[in-house]
C-alpha cells in the first residue's frame, strides 16, 4: 500500500489549516464513505481505512501530534506518513524547511 500522508498546517488569517488528528479523522471518514459506496469490495481502501484507524487509535499518534505542532510553532513545514505492510504498520514525521523560505533565499 502507497503511504499515506497527512501534512497539518496552522490557521492563518488567509489560509486554514488543520490538526493532525484532525486530517486523520478526515481521511478516516472519506475512506469509509467510499468502502460504503463500493460496499467494501476494496482490499485497499480496507487497508487503508485499518491503517488510519491503527493511527487514531495508537498511543504513538498523540506523540507525533505534539511534535508535528512543535514543528509547526518552528515554522517548518510537516509531514506524517502512514504504511502499512501486511500486519505490520508503521508511522513516522517528515519535516522540511517551508518552500517560501527556500524560495527567498535565491
Amino acid at each position: 500500500m502507497e503511504p499515506i500522508d497527512l501534512e497539518p498546517k496552522y490557521s492563518t488569517s488567509q489560509i486554514p489549516g488543520k490538526c493532525l488528528k484532525c486530517l486523520a479523522e478526515q481521511q478516516l471518514d472519506s475512506c469509509l464513505r467510499q468502502l460504503l459506496i463500493e460496499q467494501g469490495d476494496s482490499k485497499q481502501l480496507q487497508e487503508r481505512y485499518a491503517s488510519i484507524l491503527s493511527f487514531l487509535k495508537s498511543p504513538e499518534s498523540k506523540k507525533l501530534r505534539d511534535e508535528a505542532e512543535r514543528y509547526l510553532a518552528e515554522g517548518k513545514d510537516v509531514k506524517v506518513k502512514i504504511s502499512s505492510q501486511g500486519d505490520e504498520i508503521k508511522y513516522w514525521i517528515e519535516v522540511t524547511e517551508p518552500q517560501i523560505q527556500k524560495e527567498e533565499m535565491r
